[in-house]
C-alpha cells in the first residue's frame, strides 16, 4: 500500500470516529474554561436556555475544575449536560450548613447545596459533582427537586449529605454511578432508583442513606445491582435510618462490604418508626449481607416481590432514557 492511500484510509478513518463521537454527544452550547466554547462558566451557559423549551438543550461541559454555585432554574426545562471526561470535567463549591452568608446566619443544609436541580427532565453524563469543603457536617453537593432527572456516569463527592433527593414528587435514576460520602449522605423524599452503582462509605461515617418517604409513596430509595464498598472500619455503617417515619429503602441484588453491620437498619431512636418504616433486602452479598442477623422490623423480600421492583412500576409513565421532546406538549 503506498503511504499516499495509507494517509487518505487513516483521513477518512478520523473523519469518521470524529462523526461517530459528535452523533454521541450531540451539543447546542459548549463550555469550556479556555475561552474556546460559548461560554466560560456552565451557569451562563444554563442561563442562555430558552425558558420552557420543548426541545431538548445539550450542552457540552469540556474537562475543567469549574467552581460554581450553580442553579438549574424550574424554567429550563429538558437540559442534558455531557462532561468531557467523568473524572476531570468537575462542578465544584465550598458551602457547608454551619458557615455564615453575609447577614450573618448560617447557611443550612439546603443552603449548602453546590447544585440546585430545579428543572424537569434534567440529564447528566460523564460529570462529577463535589461539595469540597470537607468533613465539616452537613454539605451538599446536589440536591434535586425537578422530575424526571437521570444522571448517567457521574460521580457525586462529599461527606455528610452528599446527595440530597429532595423532591416529594420527583423520579430521579442513577445509572453507573459513584456516591461517596459519611453520615446520611444519600437522603431525602423523592423516589430514586440507584442502578449499578457504587455506593463509598467513607472511615467517620455511620448510615448510608435517610430517607423521609411521604405516607402512601409507593416506592422510595431503591438500589439495584449496587456495591457498597469504601474505607471504613467493619461494622460502622447502618444501611439506614427513617428520617421521616415513613422512610422506604430497598436493597436488590447488590453487594455489602464488611463496614455494614449485622443489624442493617436503626430506628433513629423512633421506636414507632420501626411499624412505619419499610426497609427490606433481596439477595445482598458480601460479608455485610447477613438476612439472619437484621432487625427483626426489616425485610427480607421473597422472589416475587423482588420482580415487583422494575423500573416500569417504580416510574410509571417515565422511561429513563427517552427524549423529553417526545413527550412535550
Amino acid at each position: 500500500m503506498t503511504s499516499k492511500k495509507y494517509t487518505s484510509i487513516l483521513a477518512l478513518l478520523l473523519c469518521f470516529v470524529v462523526t461517530q463521537v459528535q452523533a454521541q454527544h450531540p451539543h447546542d452550547l459548549v463550555v469550556a474554561q479556555d475561552g474556546s466554547g460559548d461560554f466560560k462558566t456552565v451557569q451562563e451557559a444554563i442561563n442562555a436556555v430558552p425558558d420552557f423549551r420543548k426541545a431538548t438543550t445539550f450542552i457540552y461541559i469540556k474537562n475543567g475544575l469549574y467552581k460554581e454555585k450553580l442553579v438549574l432554574p424550574a424554567s429550563k426545562t429538558a437540559v442534558t449536560f455531557i462532561g468531557e471526561d467523568v473524572r476531570k470535567t468537575i462542578l465544584t463549591h465550598d458551602d457547608y450548613a454551619a458557615k455564615k452568608n453575609r447577614f450573618g446566619e448560617e447557611m443550612g443544609t439546603t443552603g449548602s447545596t453546590s447544585f440546585y436541580v430545579f428543572g424537569d427532565d434534567f440529564t447528566a453524563e460523564n460529570i462529577t459533582f463535589e461539595n469540597s469543603s470537607g468533613p465539616v457536617g452537613q454539605a451538599v453537593a446536589v440536591r434535586v427537586d425537578g422530575d424526571k432527572v437521570m444522571f448517567r456516569n457521574c460521580r457525586f463527592l462529599g461527606n455528610q449529605d452528599t446527595l440530597y433527593p429532595h423532591g416529594e414528587k420527583s423520579r430521579q435514576y442513577y445509572k453507573n454511578c459513584y456516591i461517596e460520602g459519611t453520615t446520611d449522605f444519600i437522603f431525602g423524599w423523592s423516589t430514586a432508583v440507584f442502578e449499578d452503582c457504587e455506593i463509598y462509605c467513607k472511615a467517620g461515617g455511620n448510615y448510608v442513606t435517610a430517607a423521609s418517604t411521604l405516607e402512601g409513596t409507593p416506592y422510595g430509595f431503591v438500589f439495584l445491582n449496587c456495591r457498597l464498598t469504601g474505607n471504613a472500619p467493619a461494622n460502622a455503617y447502618y444501611l439506614g435510618r427513617p428520617w421521616r417515619p415513613y422512610a422506604k429503602t430497598v436493597f436488590l441484588n447488590s453487594y455489602l462490604g464488611r463496614h455494614i453491620r449485622p443489624e442493617g437498619w436503626h430506628n433513629w431512636s423512633k421506636p414507632d418508626a420501626e411499624q412505619t418504616a419499610y426497609y427490606a433486602e433481596y439477595n445482598s452479598s458480601g460479608p455485610g449481607g447477613a438476612p439472619e442477623a437484621r432487625v427483626k422490623w426489616a425485610h427480607q423480600l421473597t422472589e416475587a416481590q423482588a420482580k415487583d421492583y422494575t423500573l416500569a412500576n417504580i416510574f410509571g409513565d417515565w422511561e429513563p432514557g427517552k427524549p423529553a421532546a417526545s413527550a412535550s406538549k
